[in-house]
Parts: structure tokens; sequence; C-alpha cells
């Protein structure tokens, strides 16, 4: 591993930039594509499932109660918390669990380092961060799997032919999902322009069909009272609980509605959400309870046996076009998160491909797209049928959303300057709902919500490992480090040879003299006529400004310090940005430029700070990380690596 590791830092504040230049409703309709396509596919399976738990599932009263938690829970968890609350804790623009978390912490006044996490940050709040980064990944795998599996099942549904189908919808479902995940690394601009408008005409018909039975059973409208929630909970007892966490598909994907407000921005969500996502939603949910009504026995799989017959391949055929966005979006979203937890220092470095020119948010990452197909297709092959996948579904998500409200409430405390009472009474309400559905999808752990967790876990346990060996390993290097001011001094004294050009030398900490500088002097007995110690740096902000960019500090005539920030969704391209020091007077060619790394061989030691599983597991992650070369975007040519060996 080399030994330069991304510091993160708080830079000086910038304005933030909008999104893009393109008009409001160009946002909108986009926003309604990449935002809403996972919660748009949840009346595929979520109406059914609730059915299939409340006791009495066909009967009036049973319909009416679960039609009224559906519409509560969009009101409560979506448009309250999400819309009106938690939209509000933006980080320059950008939103989701890590820009959240990145913002609480300068909220709390933390300045940290990724290596000397365990040190300055407020351990609460990135353990906080971790755990919901971790969830996002095991919500990402069950996204995929459930929303294309419920689309292919339509297939046994289908006029006359459909038995003929049954058979083959787990292969047909894993057929797509591969296809989707090798279509990846071409990158989603060139289908992405269609995302928004092919959800768009889903929603549409998701408000059709509902309005065909709401008119035929207008009663289900009642169902919009919160009596008839409060009736089916009461009656059901413990019961209730399971109901709650069937209920709380509806609301997966709510979520999304921070995580992508820096594609779109606030008020193009906003508007989807409130005009177009809403409103067809509960008019298809309110279609489904009316059909139940008028025909008990559609119970069984209400949204498909609502398609009238001629119209049903093409709708099935927008189905399957709409569960591909949605996952698409979902798949999209890992590579970024796993981006995000690169730059501040939770996960080593990894290959980070970008598939546009233009658009910064368009990447490809080969492992994060290797890891989700296959655990992907271990989920068809482990629960076969969406209902069982359902049980699966929706731990991870309220385990999200209880993190999510416990770092707004840091924020509106500590950034906001809301007094504790005025937080409290927003937050405790909120949380106190999400708690109630963590609970009651608690009751499908042993059903196969263990899936998630174990996959968060293991996340977890990766990110925890890595950022407390990097911490470790700093730790000693700086102990056994010279400062470099003493140095610098030393060597105006004493004759050493000269070589012509520059050498960067990469470190985490620009103190103290690197250790690919100290073996170079030590072994090859020579100092260059300009050496630059490079930092680079992580903001707690998405993107740094080029005016930003660079920092140089000079240490004598022949050493300067220089520090590269970067916001936490960029990719670093030194050479890119060194072409900046021209501007604040540092001069020098690329072409006569060495780039000194120190690479560390590392062992696993007993007496370490972890225990010696640990210590493998992080030498292993050091092993499998992306070279700092192509990392860097620095020219191979001009790369020396100078290695040391270190216990861990």
């Amino acid at each position: 591993m080399a030994e330069a590791l991304t510091e993160t830092t708080a830079p000086p504040p910038s304005k933030a930039a909008p999104p893009h230049g393109d008009s409001f409703w160009v946002l909108t309709l986009g926003s309604i594509g990449v935002v809403f396509g996972d919660i748009g596919t949840s009346p595929l399976y979520a109406l059914r499932e609730a059915l299939a738990h409340a006791r009495g599932g066909a009967g009036p009263m049973a319909v009416m109660g679960v039609v009224s938690l559906v519409f509560w829970a969009l009101i409560l968890v979506v448009t309250v918390k999400y819309v009106i609350f938690v939209m509000r804790a933006d980080n320059k623009g950008e939103g989701g669990t890590l820009a959240l978390m990145a913002l609480a912490q300068r909220a709390l006044g933390a300045a940290p380092s990724a290596a000397r996490s365990f040190v300055s940050r407020s351990r609460f709040v990135f353990v906080l961060g971790i755990c919901g980064a971790a969830l996002f990944y095991g919500d990402g795998l069950i996204t995929p799997a459930i929303s294309v599996l419920s689309a292919a099942e339509g297939l046994k549904d289908a006029p006359q032919i459909g038995h003929l189908f049954e058979p083959f919808v787990l292969p047909i479902a894993a057929v797509i999902l591969v296809a989707l995940f090798m279509v990846q690394s071409r990158g989603t601009a060139s289908v992405g322009r269609y995302f928004g408008p092919i959800t768009l005409v889903w929603f549409a018909v998701l408000a059709g069909l509902g309005l065909i039975y709401i008119v035929q059973a207008p009663q289900i409208l009642l169902g919009l009272s919160p009596y008839y929630a409060v009736h089916l909970l009461a009656s059901n007892g413990l019961l209730g609980f399971a109901i709650l966490g069937s209920v709380f598909l509806v609301v997966t994907g709510a979520e999304a509605l921070y995580a992508d407000m820096g594609h779109f921005g606030k008020a193009p969500i906003r508007a989807a959400w409130l005009f177009v996502a809403f409103p067809c939603l509960m008019l298809n949910y309110l279609g489904q309870g009316a059909l139940v009504l008028l025909k008990p026995e559609t119970q069984a799989n209400p949204f498909y046996l609502m398609i009238p017959q001629a119209v049903y391949w093409p709708v099935l055929l927008l189905t399957i076009a709409a569960t591909v966005i949605a996952s698409q979006a979902v798949i999209t979203g890992a590579y970024s998160v796993t981006q995000q937890a690169v730059q501040l220092g939770l996960l080593p470095r990894i290959d980070i491909r970008r598939t546009s020119e233009t658009v910064a948010g368009q990447i490809y990452v080969p492992q994060v797209n290797t890891f989700l197909l296959v655990g992907v297709l271990m989920l068809l092959v482990v629960f076969k049928t969406s209902s069982n996948l359902a049980s699966a579904y929706g731990i991870a998500v309220t385990g999200t959303m209880v993190i999510t409200m416990l770092l707004a409430y840091v924020v509106a405390r500590r950034r906001w300057g809301w007094r504790r009472s005025t937080a409290l009474l927003f937050d405790i309400p909120l949380i106190t709902i999400d708690l109630t559905f963590l609970a009651a999808n608690a009751l499908k752990i042993p059903e196969g919500g263990w899936f998630p967790l174990a996959f968060g876990g293991g996340v977890m346990l990766v990110m925890w490992t890595w950022t407390r060996g990097a911490a470790i390993l700093t730790e000693k290097a700086r102990r056994d480090s010279v400062p470099l001011t003493d140095l610098a001094d030393i060597l105006k004294t004493r004759p050493i040879s000269r070589a012509s050009g520059t050498a960067v030398f990469l470190t985490s900490d620009p103190d103290t003299a690197p250790v690919a500088l100290m073996h170079n002097l030590k072994h090859n007995k020579v100092l260059h006529d300009q050496n630059v110690i490079l930092t680079v740096r992580t903001a707690e902000t998405p993107r740094v400004p080029d005016e930003d960019r660079v920092r140089i500090e000079p240490v004598n005539d022949r050493f300067r310090k220089v520090a590269l920030t970067y916001g936490f969704m960029e990719s670093p391209n030194l050479p890119k940005a060194l072409s900046l020091c021209r501007k604040q007077g540092l001069k020098f060619d690329i072409m006569a430029t060495s780039f000194f790394l120190g690479k560390r061989s590392v062992v696993a030691s007993s007496q370490s700070g972890m225990p010696l599983w640990q210590d493998k597991l992080f030498i292993f992650l050091m092993k499998n990380a992306a070279n700092p070369t192509d990392f860097y975007k620095i020219p191979p040519g001009r790369v020396v690596e100078m290695g040391t060996q270190v216990t861990v």
C-alpha cells in the first residue's frame, strides 16, 4: 500500500453550484426516472403482502385498514419526514447517509482525518455513518432481486398462456438481472435519458389502473381516514406488527429522495413527489383495495389481476422496464456510495471508472458490480419468489431511516441552531415511527431479514477494519518519523548530491518527512532541485472549486508543502491539479517530475491494536486496493516506489 492516505478536512466555505443548468421541468422529469423508480415499483407486491398478514385479509375492514396504513405511511414517512424535514439537511446540495455524516461532523466542529478518525471524529456520528452506508448495500442487493422477480412473476398471470411460463419465471428474472449488470460498464448516459419518460408513463398507467376500480367501489376512499388504520392494528393485536412490516414496503425507496438530491435539486424532487409519484401511487393502492373489495379472490395478486386482458402484455413489458430502471438507480447509487466511502477513507482505493466525459456522476465500479451481481443471484436461488424476498426486505431500509433521523437531529441542533425542544418536537415523532417500523421488520429476521443484516454487517466490519488499521499505521509512522522542518534544516548544511527536476512525495502527514523521501536519501543519497511534499485531502463537502483546490506552503528554497483538496464525490487527478500550481508560482515540468510513493509491506502482529484475524483482513484489503498510480491518475512512467515493512 502506498504511504499516501486520503485526509479529510473542511475547506473554506464556497458557494454551492446548482446541479446543472437544465430547466426545472427537465430536472423534474429526470428525477421521476431516477429517484422514484424503487418506490414506484412497490405496488407490484406491497399491498399483496400486507393483506396476506392481516386477519380477514379480504374483508372490508382489513382492506380499508391496510389502505389507510399505506396512505399515512406515505404521508408521514415520505412527505413529512423526507420532503419537508430531512431534505433541508443538504451538504452543499448533496444528500445521502455519508453526506449527512460529513455535515454532522462539520456541525460538531470536527475537522477529521480518515487516518485519525478514532481520535478526532465524533465516534457516535462516525459509527452511524458507517452503519448507514453498510445497510444501504444490503438494501441495494434486495431491490433489484425483488423488483425484477415481481415483474417476471407477472408472466404466470398472463391470459391463457400464463401457466406455460411458471417454470421459467426464476431463469427469466436471472437473465434480465445478468444482462442489466453486464451493461453497466457502458454507462447509463445512453439509456438514462429515457428513464424519466418511461417512468412517467409507468406512473400514469398506475393511476389509470387504479381509477378503473375506484369508480366501481368508491367506498374505498373512506380508507384515507386514520380510523381504519388504528382499528386494524388494534383488532389484530401482535399480528399488527407483521402488517406494519409489510406496509413498510410501500415506502422502500423513500431514502432515494434524499440520496439523489444533488443530481436534481430539492425543488424538482419535491414537485415530482407531490404532483406525480404520490398521487399516482395512492390511486393505484386505492384501486387495488377497491378490486379486492369487489373480488376478494384477487387478494392473492391484486396488481396483476387489475390489468385488463386487452392491455396485459404492454403493461407487463412496461412493468419489466420500470423494475429495470428501479434496479439501475440502486446499482448506480451503490457506485456513488462506494466513491464517497473511498474518498472519506472508509474503504480502500477501488477502481472507479468514469463512463461519461461530461457528467461527473456517471461512474462504474467493477468490483462493486460483480459483488452485487453475485449477491442478487444468490438471493434468487435462496428465496425463489418475491413473497419470500419481501420477508427479507425492509429491515435494512428501516435501519437506514433511523440513522438518518439521528444524524438529522445533530444537524438541526448544531448547524441550524434549533433549540433542543424544537429539534425533539420534530425528531421524536418521526423517529418513533421509524422505530415502530424497525420493530415490525425485526419480526422478519428469521424469515430472511437476516440476509441484508448479515451483508451489511460484513460491509461495516470491512469499513471498521480499514479505518482502524489505517489509523494504527499512521500512528506508527508518526512515532518513527522526523519532522520535515528539522530534516530540511539538516539538508541545508549537509553536502548531498543534487538531481535536476522535481520530486513529488505523497504523504498523509505533511509535517513529517515522508518514508519515501527518507529512503531516497538513505539508499540513493540524492535530493532533487525541487521537492514537493504532497497531501491529498478529502473535504466534507461534495465538490471543491478549482480556486480552493491547491494550497502551497513554502518550507525553504528546496521544499514546499502542497495540499490538494477534493470533494467526497470527486475523483483525484494529481497532474491536472498540480497544473493549477503554476498560478500560485510553483512552476515545474510534469515530464521532468518524479512521483515517489512509499509502499508499505504489512505483516500481521498479535501485539498490534487489532486482533490477529482483523490484521489479516486489513492486509487482504491493502493487497486488493487499487494501484495509487491509477487511482491518482499519475503518469506510470514518472512513478518511483520505495518499500518498507511494518507490522499492524
